[in-house]
Formats: structure tokens, sequence, C-alpha cells
């Protein structure tokens, strides 16, 4: 399975025109400190849709500081990636010596000066990162086939949301052995008829 193929509804009461977030945690890291604004959906009003795609694999990439980006690499599970300088200037390149943890991916800055960022990347957007890796250090990242879905105001794909945001989101939708789904939203409203927002997984195929 490469892929699972999701399908948001929003069947909410929703009146404000809500943003819906959708985010990962690495479990390497301690959870709730920050995470990225993997999707974020907007405008989709009442029993509109917005389809997307969960790929399994993930890519990576460094940037210095200098503002240079490297190109994306497949990581798999196991394998560790290498900032380091060469005759053309930084480049990552996969190092011989695995991670530690055959679950894991790591991205190592094994520059003799400047830090780097460790950047991850799901569907061509920025999912997870890692900032401000002094030479030496390293950025270590794991995933599991989870989404975290909640509704926020202003935020958009890419940015690092607070653990005061994250706080605010606790529906964590588990993906393990699907292919495709629909994540329907309801809840919403005004007033005394107004209920939470919910997010259930529907239509689901194994």
């Amino acid at each position: 399975m490469e892929k699972i193929k999701l399908n948001f509804i929003n069947k909410s009461a929703d009146v404000n025109n809500s943003s819906v977030v959708i985010f990962q945690q690495n479990v390497a890291e301690d959870f709730g400190e920050t995470a990225i604004a993997w999707i974020v959906i907007q405008n989709c009003g009442r029993l509109d849709n917005h389809p997307f795609i969960y790929p399994m694999q993930f890519n990576v990439c460094a940037s210095d500081s200098y503002g240079n980006y490297t190109p994306q690499q497949i990581a798999s599970k196991g394998e560790a990636f290498e900032m380091i300088k060469d005759s053309s200037g930084d480049i990552l390149r996969k190092s011989s010596t695995p991670a530690t943890s055959p679950n894991e991916v790591e991205i190592r800055n094994n520059l003799a000066s400047g830090a780097i960022n460790a950047n991850c990347y799901r569907d061509g957007k920025l999912f997870a990162a890692k900032t401000g890796l002094a030479p030496g250090q390293k950025a270590v990242f794991e995933f599991q086939p989870k989404i975290f879905i909640g509704v926020v105001s202003q935020v958009e794909e890419g940015d690092v949301m607070s653990s005061a945001i994250i706080s605010q989101i606790n529906t964590e939708i588990n993906l393990f052995g699907i292919t495709s789904a629909d994540i329907v939203m309801t809840g919403g409203g005004t007033g005394k008829e107004s209920e939470p927002f919910n997010f259930t997984l529907e239509n689901i195929n194994q």
C-alpha cells in the first residue's frame, strides 16, 4: 500500500467558515511541543468535500544557514542522511551508517560550521521539521499512520503551531490498514444548539 485516499466531508452546522487543520506528530520526540500544519482546508462549505492523499512514504531535505535547500529524497525507515560540504557546497546525502532505530529516520549535521534545518514532506507539503541543528547534532523522525484533525483559525499550511493550538485539537484518526475512507465533520452551529465539532471515519476500505 503506497498511499491512502481520504476525503474530507463537511456535514457540520458551522456558520463561521472555519478552517480545518490536519497534522502529524513526530513520535520520536516529546508529544505536544510543536507541530506543523500539513493540510489546511479552507472555505469548504456545508456538504462540500475535499479529497487528499496520505502517501505512506515521505521525503526529506535540509536547508542551511545560507537559505539553501537540498533536493528532496525519499526516506525509508532506518535510513540516515547527513549534511556535508563537498566541492560544490553543502549537500545532503544518504549516510552509510543507518539510523539508531530501525523505525526512525535521522538527519545529521556533519558540517564543520553552520546550523541546518531538517524538513519532512508528505505529498509535497511540509509536515515536520527540526530547526537550528548545530554541527554534530541530528534530528530524529518517526511517524505512525495517524493524523490529528481539528478546527482552527488563522493557521496556514506549513505554519508551526504552538502547544496552545495543539492542545485544542484532540481528534486522532488511525489510518492503519486503511486504503481509503471519508472523514466526516459534524457538530457546530450557533447558540444553545451548537455542538462540539466531531470527526469520524466512514466508508472505510481496507
